[in-house]
């Protein structure tokens, strides 16, 4: 496993500072997390970049490959309402092959649950702006400030007007490029259908538990005896899942252009939003969606955000699906868009697929110290 360099004290001190300063608890959560749930979250492709880890006859795990998802189970298991994490530790991502990336990395971060009484806007810009002064203090000159929102994408499918599983899918792929990408692939197809659809239907009706249960039952029929890899419930769920792409319908060729100019954008942000609402006069509920940005830009630039380095990006998104809002990066011309020395956005429909409570708000943002350091990552 390749191990990232150390960053030096006194610019680890700098960087790390706006979050200590931020009057958050620090934490460390446990290196050790359940696979399943990480494959839920971001799809079986992320198997390949994660150190995956089983005990004799115990359920699988992998070494973290970041911080938000043990952060807001501690956060649940705690039972508090509200809270501030701070954090500091190793993460882990296998590299590709012909990447000669460090795959055990040091990442700083902040993490922000609330009940709903604090102002979306106010937490968002509070905590990019925090991620911004905790990137710029590892002295590289070269860095911008790149803003998306996954509620925007969100608001154009709904003005698609598009059957509901399949405006189900394209915002399940709304962080997923490739499954975006082979979604517009398809436009204009008619749907395969199949004989999976039988069983995919039989295990869609049934309970995460009766499903897993009933896979059991065929594997015992069979004569199959599993050995490892993905458990009964992970493989029913992405049985019904298949089965559903198989059978849904595709976006029409109007439908998929749409999308595409959407995502096409990126710009200066004042710009980028002018060509957001230029695609919103043909999409009301965008439009709608779009009347936030402006209390969200005046937070934002009165919290520090750098004015003259604000990009937009519409297809901004990251690695896990629970990302629901605002989504941003800090990016390095050096390093360019696939090391952002910093990444952060809201995903507050997380902790009430971990369990929690309906209603709680969560926003977030990790830097990357060895790749905000002047002399670090190249």
């Amino acid at each position: 496993m390749r191990a990232e360099p150390r960053v030096p004290a006194q610019a680890l001190a700098a960087i790390r500072a706006p979050f200590v300063e931020a009057g958050a608890e620090r934490v460390d959560p446990p290196i050790l997390q359940p696979l399943s749930l990480l494959l839920d979250l971001a799809g079986e492709a992320l198997r390949a970049r994660l150190f995956v880890v089983q005990a004799e006859g115990g359920q699988e795990a992998c070494l973290r490959p970041d911080f938000t998802v043990p952060v807001a189970r501690l956060h649940l298991a705690s039972g508090a309402a509200e809270g501030r994490y701070y954090y500091e530790g190793t993460a882990f991502r296998a590299a590709p092959e012909s990447a000669d990336r460090p795959e055990e990395f040091l990442q700083v971060g902040l993490e922000i649950y609330d009940s709903g009484k604090a102002s979306p806007a106010a937490t968002e810009a509070e905590v990019a702006a925090l991620a911004w002064r905790a990137a710029a203090a590892g002295g590289r000159g070269d860095l911008s400030l790149w803003l998306g929102d996954v509620g925007l994408f969100a608001a154009l499918i709904d003005s698609l007007k598009l059957a509901p599983s399949l405006a189900a899918r394209m915002r399940r792929a709304a962080a997923r490029p490739r499954l975006l990408a082979a979604e517009l692939a398809r436009a204009g197809a008619e749907p395969e259908g199949g004989p999976a659809g039988a069983l995919a239907a039989r295990l869609a009706g049934l309970s995460e538990k009766e499903a897993a249960a009933l896979l059991e039952e065929i594997w015992a029929l069979a004569g199959i005896e599993r050995v490892g890899g993905r458990g009964p419930a992970e493989i029913a769920q992405r049985l019904v899942r298949k089965a559903e792409a198989a059978q849904a319908p595709a976006l029409t060729p109007d439908q998929a252009e749409a999308v595409k100019r959407y995502l096409a954008i990126a710009a200066p942000l004042d710009q980028a939003l002018e060509a957001v609402d230029d695609i919103g006069g043909e999409a009301p509920a965008l439009s709608a969606a779009l009347g936030g940005w402006a209390e969200r830009v005046e937070r934002l630039i009165r919290a520090g955000a750098p004015v003259d380095r604000l990009w937009f990006a519409a297809g901004l998104g990251h690695t896990f699906d629970y990302y629901d809002g605002l989504t941003f990066e800090v990016r390095s011309e050096a390093l360019g868009a696939e090391r952002p020395v910093a990444v952060g956005g809201r995903y507050d429909s997380l902790p009430a697929r971990l369990g929690g409570a309906d209603g709680t708000r969560a926003v977030g943002a990790m830097v990357r110290p060895w790749r905000a350091y002047a002399g670090g990552e190249a």
